[in-house]
């Protein structure tokens, strides 16, 4: 990121947090953990404040599949919230939660302590793959706090729909953490919507996309984030690794008052068109 002589920039101290782009162990979920906790465990050595994994990491992002499903107090969840107690950072990692008549897909933030922070259930599921008819959708934001930062959730396909970013940006919200199985057949796709949400709503947008092939796709990673301008500020390639960056809450700030575009938004009209015959 940037540096910047603007006192309001300069205000706040950033945020080391760190995108964890593994590929799954495909439907077993223990031995991912295991892999996991390494990851973990040398995030936390470098000073990140939180790590992120992609889309159902711990077992691979299946549209069709019924099997490890848990709750939130089930043993995957217990064990993340162990590894993030014992080394001091929060983790963001997801999974096919228990519901009725089908599993949700969703995220879970945890804290630093161990306990949760907040949960998102992936709100616009993947039609083209009737994910829609396997899951339920999610229908809340997931919002938490990570120190002086405001914490949004998102999950891969949720990328395509502007109006859940509208949201988050209407909440005060500075980052978007979006996991992620996006194929490496639409990787142009990717960017173009994660540099698109951070610049129409002046936020950082991390996209943790995961990498390799499965069963249902292939995968070439490349997660980036973009900053409050749209500017991608970190990348990844194709191979597994972790890759670090600097969020600074007062960057968001800055970006909103040069250009205060949340004023000039018109929802009762939008509202008023969308209605109309």
């Amino acid at each position: 990121m940037s540096g910047s002589s603007d006192p309001i920039v300069d205000s706040y101290s950033s945020i080391r947090v760190c995108s964890a782009q593994i590929s799954s162990i495909w439907e077993d979920p223990e031995k991912t953990l295991e892999k996991a906790e390494g990851f973990i465990a040398h995030a936390a050595t470098c000073d990140a404040q939180l790590i992120c994994f992609p889309e159902q990491f711990l077992t691979g992002w299946d549209p069709l599949s019924g099997k490890n499903v848990q709750a939130l107090n089930g043993s995957i969840i217990t064990r993340l919230q162990t590894c993030a107690k014992t080394n001091r950072i929060a983790v963001i990692g997801s999974l096919r939660e228990v519901a009725s008549p089908y599993p949700k897909n969703t995220l879970v933030a945890i804290g630093n302590d161990g306990k949760i922070l907040s949960t998102y259930s992936k709100i616009h599921l993947f039609s083209p793959a009737n994910e829609d008819k396997h899951f339920l959708p999610g229908t809340r934001p997931g919002i938490f706090s990570l120190g002086p930062l405001t914490c949004g959730l998102a999950i891969c396909y949720d990328l395509r729909f502007p109006a859940l970013f509208r949201i988050y940006a209407k909440k005060r919200v500075q980052v978007v953490f979006v996991p992620a199985a996006w194929p490496a057949s639409r990787i142009r796709h990717w960017e173009l919507f994660i540099q698109a949400r951070a610049a129409e709503n002046q936020m950082y947008v991390v996209g943790v996309n995961t990498t390799g092939t499965t069963p249902v796709d292939r995968y070439s990673g490349v997660s980036i984030a973009a900053d409050p301008h749209g500017t991608i500020i970190s990348r990844a390639n194709e191979a597994e690794q972790l890759l670090f960056l600097e969020l600074n809450p007062a960057e968001v700030t800055a970006a909103r008052l040069a250009l205060p575009v949340e004023n000039d938004h018109k929802d009762a009209l939008y509202y008023s068109l969308d209605k109309q015959t």
